[in-house]
């Protein structure tokens, strides 16, 4: 299932980037949905290409009954990020690995931070998709909208972070 969205934020892409970055804002946007944030790791220096690992508990309130039956009442995320080098504009861009303990399902994304003026446009472009014979198809159409939504949540509180911090 393709996963797709976009929203701009009146911030520079350097703002958005570092806040995308920073372990608060992340212990923050995993406890809005009810999660933890159990470990966040950056390798390497943000100003140039960096990977982080962040591995998250969320809820799985908000899954159909069915799916809870399988997956229980929590599950464990990790996910990877690989970010470029700020382009000669100032864009960036890091492709997105979602691994999911417990739940048949792969996620992988790619977010870029455009610079638009004085504005970021963050722009997500994925996939969900699932190794399971004959049902995955359905599992991963059941999946994509709570997972688009859990992306989403970073690009939402970015600015209310920024012009609270």
């Amino acid at each position: 299932m393709p996963l797709s969205a976009s929203t701009t934020v009146p911030h520079s892409v350097d703002r958005v980037a570092a806040v995308f970055v920073n372990e608060d804002f992340l212990r923050h946007t995993s406890e809005l949905v009810g999660g933890t944030l159990e470990s966040f790791a950056v390798d390497g220096d943000p100003a140039g290409a960096f990977s982080t690992t962040t591995v998250r508990t969320v809820p799985t309130t908000r899954f159909p009954d069915i799916a809870r039956k399988f997956v229980g009442e929590s599950l464990k995320v990790t996910q990877l990020e690989t970010w470029d080098a700020p382009a000669p504009d100032g864009s960036r861009q890091s492709s997105i690995s979602l691994k999911i303990a417990g739940a048949p399902l792969d996620v992988s994304a790619v977010q870029r931070l455009v610079s638009d003026g004085g504005s970021t446009r963050i722009e997500l472009e994925g996939t969900v998709t699932s190794p399971v014979p004959f049902l995955g198809g359905k599992i991963a159409e059941a999946a994509e909208p709570m997972v688009g939504k859990a992306l989403n949540i970073q690009s939402q509180q970015a600015q209310a972070w920024l012009e609270s911090h």
